[in-house]
């Protein structure tokens, strides 16, 4: 049930609008860097729905990970700083290990996965997804509209940062395994989840510890993730090629 149970179609518009455009306009710009081949919607569709279900794991998990840590971390932990630290790493893993499951799940052995710049498409995809779902709940459930600005700004941009690189690494994780070099696949398969599970932990913690130095580490990380995005995606799109 939401918070809002007497909200009209006009409302309920605008917070579906704000919930749901700007993970959209995101697939839709990276959708449009795929220059080569472009993905089937049905796939495509696939993804985001997986995105969804990733994020529903990621809620049962998170759920059980914060009885944990209230339960046998916290009475161990005297600095609130390292608790935050601690459960920004939680949420980091959870996160983007469902996002990872769901992705590889989907696309690995599909037969349209056969150009490099495939890998960061369908990895943006499953991960707006996820934040898609993130941000419905946040609006409707929890903060309403004045959730909607902040993560359209920050948080869904963050997730398509951290989905650039998982999507990356996991094509190159693809060509190596098409190639019969299986130690080089498991390599980047391996940085593929973790380089957007470091990520995310900086992202979260500096923005959860809240101290002034924290907040200005976030800020600096914000801005260079955005710049190294940008020139991933325009190095990966211009020198896109098959994977083999």
């Amino acid at each position: 049930m939401t918070r809002y149970p007497y909200m009209d179609y006009g409302t309920l518009l605008i917070y579906a609008l704000a919930a749901v455009g700007p993970a959209a306009y995101w697939m839709w710009k990276i959708y449009r860097k795929d220059t080569v081949e472009k993905e089937p919607g049905y796939l495509l569709g696939k993804l985001i729905f997986g995105g969804v279900l990733a994020g529903v794991a990621a809620l049962i998990l998170e759920t059980a990970a914060d009885y944990l840590e209230s339960v046998v971390i916290a009475p161990l932990i005297s600095s609130v700083s390292l608790f935050m630290v601690i459960t920004a790493v939680f949420v980091a893993v959870i996160e983007e290990s469902c996002k990872y499951f769901f992705l590889k799940k989907f696309s690995w052995k599909d037969q349209n996965f056969n150009y490099r710049f495939d890998g960061i498409v369908y990895a943006v995809f499953v991960s707006l997804g996820f934040a898609a779902f993130e941000n419905v709940l946040y609006i409707f459930l929890y903060d309403g509209l004045s959730a909607a600005l902040p993560r359209a700004l920050l948080t869904i941009p963050a997730h398509m940062g951290f989905s650039v690189y998982m999507g990356m690494y996991y094509a190159y994780g693809r060509l190596y395994a098409n190639r019969g070099n299986t130690e080089r696949s498991k390599k980047n398969l391996h940085l593929s989840l973790l380089v957007p599970v470091v990520m995310h932990a900086v992202y979260d913690g500096t923005l959860m510890v809240g101290t002034d130095v924290s907040l200005i580490v976030f800020g600096v990380f914000v801005i260079l993730m955005n710049i190294g995005v940008s020139r991933t995606l325009q190095r990966e799109s211009l020198m896109d090629g098959p994977l083999y």
